[in-house]
């Protein structure tokens, strides 16, 4: 299809009207500064904005300016942003805030070229805030905006492979308007969060629904294309609450691998034959080297990670000798229950750590 003069002029007038009409009161979109808008992008990544909006503003309470975000301890940055998940998000946009303050004294670049190999720093999240900051001239291609275009041009192919991909990257980089990029490139992208949505769009209510190719073609329920979710697979997980006095055992993961570097209470899966309370023998035995004496469970939980469906069971257990050595942990610690809320962890272990401080299950516990 050929994007001729009148038909770009049509394209930005609509999708300005309707979004000048229609956007959302976001809070990152209060102002052009930088650093919100990159803090705000980061955070939207694989995550929905009502989930995202009271942790933008707990974040930017904690940390208002990039050189405050730089400053901080990599453990106060995971603690905020508990419970958003993927956590490299978090450790690149912290690792990234204090290479920008030494190598640009805290001031993000108006430059693309500058911000190259920066830690998170894709080309995404680079062109959302230098186009809604600065006015750069540069294009955007996520999930909204992905879907947007594959419906207004009819394209069938997997928009996550290579051909299409770059056509799509090529197709949003045209359409672009010399003016406004920032707004325009938002206004792409809350259409589709709220018309052109992935099932049962509201084509009666979008602003290019005369022009668009796939409900020309009653196109728009297949596309874009979606490959088969893969099936869940259930999994077996034993987790063991030592208790030293009043206090109890959180430990560290490796740096590496999936919750890098954040505390838990020691658990693994279950091999297989093996029961709950094996499981949490073993887990004492062979990952913290402690001798302790299971008691009674305390609760299960249950979560889900990628195509995993996990369930937890939880026991408690009364410490009874040896020091804290482990092939897979980098560390443990002696806390009280209230303490920790101030050590980062990952979703479900903090609902573990969140019901061990309720009364009933402290009466269990101690």
């Amino acid at each position: 299809m050929e994007l001729s003069a009148r038909w770009l002029k049509w394209l930005h007038q609509q999708l300005f009207t309707w979004f000048r009409q229609s956007q959302r009161n976001l809070p990152w979109r209060q102002s052009r500064d930088p650093y919100r808008i990159w803090v705000s992008e980061v955070m939207l990544q694989q995550t929905q904005v009502a989930t995202v909006i009271p942790y933008f503003e707990r974040f930017l309470t904690a940390f208002p300016t990039l050189a405050a975000l730089a400053a901080a301890e990599e453990a106060d940055v995971l603690r905020l942003w508990e419970g958003l998940g993927y956590y490299r998000r978090a450790r690149d946009l912290h690792r990234c805030a204090r290479r920008l303050l030494a190598d640009h004294a805290g001031v993000f670049p108006d430059d693309p070229d500058l911000l190259q190999g920066f830690p998170g720093l894709g080309r995404y999240t680079r062109n959302a805030v230098l186009s809604q900051a600065f006015d750069r001239r540069l294009p955007i291609l996520e999930a909204n905006s992905q879907r947007v275009l594959c419906r207004l041009f009819a394209r069938q192919e997997d928009p996550t492979k290579g051909p299409l991909r770059r056509w799509l990257w090529q197709r949003a980089e045209q359409i672009l308007p010399t003016a406004d990029v920032g707004e325009f490139n938002q206004a792409l992208m809350e259409l589709g969060a709220l018309i052109c949505t992935p099932t049962a769009p509201r084509c009666s209510e979008c602003p290019l629904r005369t022009r668009c190719l796939a409900r020309k073609e009653n196109l728009q329920d297949t596309i874009p294309y979606r490959p088969t979710a893969p099936a869940r697979i259930a999994v077996q997980e034993t987790a063991v609450v030592l208790r030293r006095g009043e206090e109890v055992l959180l430990v560290q993961r490796p740096p590496q691998g999936r919750w890098a570097q954040l505390w838990e209470f020691p658990h693994a899966p279950l091999e297989e034959n093996e029961t709950h309370e094996r499981a949490a023998l073993r887990v004492l035995q062979h990952l913290t080297g402690l001798d302790g004496q299971l008691g009674a469970e305390l609760l299960t939980v249950r979560h889900g990670v990628t195509r995993y469906a996990i369930t937890l069971v939880c026991f408690a257990a009364e410490y009874l000798a040896g020091d804290f050595a482990s092939p897979f942990y980098q560390q443990g610690r002696w806390l009280k229950p209230a303490e920790l809320i101030h050590l980062p962890v990952s979703a479900p272990q903090r609902r573990l750590a969140r019901a061990l401080v309720t009364p009933g299950r402290q009466q269990n516990l101690f």
